[in-house]
């Protein structure tokens, strides 16, 4: 095991972790109100109103379709009450950066962590996402189109930026968390596989720059409460009719 590699790897993806669970695909929000349908035609059912955004259940789908470009999620273990609460906590994210607007996330950062994304996939293997004729196959298999994709992982990757730029600053990992990481957690890991795991200066940084996340993350958590308790959020259940 290539452990530098690997300790890249689950920083690069605790970036995107620490927000993953509420971003695995990126929508706009839904209109007030919506459009009137036609007589005899099945409408989107709306399965939660949060400050006067609506989320549907055609949003729910999208969300179990979407956790497919997830490279540590396992799309088997789906859960729609789950899926429903992350669309909420996505929504009051997404209120807050029209609110607090940061610097745009440019087109070539996005290919660059889609191309990255690509090799991590387990499943694109066997598609040959290296190339563009197999990942456009892989993402179509998903329902989706290369275009879609890259405009909810723009808007990601936007999402992950306001985050970290409210809640990272100021966060400071000590030698003794970063030492304490690396004998609890990172040596068994490697004692498990019978390999001798790099010394703490080789990944001391990296080892940084997970557990920066790892707090990131729990202060999203206490402020998306926050959000929840001083907003109005009603998840609408399947026998309940839409006021």
């Amino acid at each position: 095991m290539n452990g530098v590699s690997k300790l890249d790897r689950v920083a690069r993806w605790m970036r995107l972790a620490c927000v993953a669970m509420l971003m695995l695909s990126m929508r706009l929000p839904a209109q007030s109100t919506p459009a009137p349908a036609k007589e005899g035609t099945v409408i989107d059912r709306v399965v939660a109103v949060v400050n006067g955004d609506l989320i549907l259940e055609s949003d729910v789908d999208e969300e179990r379709r979407f956790a497919a470009f997830e490279p540590y999620g396992d799309r088997a273990q789906f859960s729609r009450d789950r899926a429903v609460e992350r669309l909420i906590d996505r929504t009051l994210i997404l209120q807050q950066t029209r609110l607090q607007p940061e610097e745009g996330v440019t087109s070539a950062a996005v290919k660059e962590q889609l191309q990255s994304l690509r090799r991590d996939i387990p499943a694109c293997k066997q598609y040959h996402c290296e190339t563009d004729a197999g990942w456009a196959k892989f993402v179509a298999d998903q329902g989706f189109t290369v275009a879609e994709v890259e405009r909810r992982w723009q808007q990601r990757m936007q999402t992950l930026k306001f985050v970290e730029v409210r809640f990272r600053m100021g966060i400071r990992i000590s030698p003794e968390e970063i030492k304490s990481y690396y004998d609890k957690t990172f040596v068994p890991a490697y004692s498990r596989q019978q390999d001798t795991p790099p010394t703490l200066e080789s990944v001391s940084d990296r080892i940084q720059e997970v557990l920066l996340e790892q707090q990131v993350t729990s202060l999203l958590e206490d402020w998306l409460k926050t959000l929840r308790a001083q907003g109005t959020v009603r998840i609408i259940r399947p026998d309940e009719v839409t006021p």
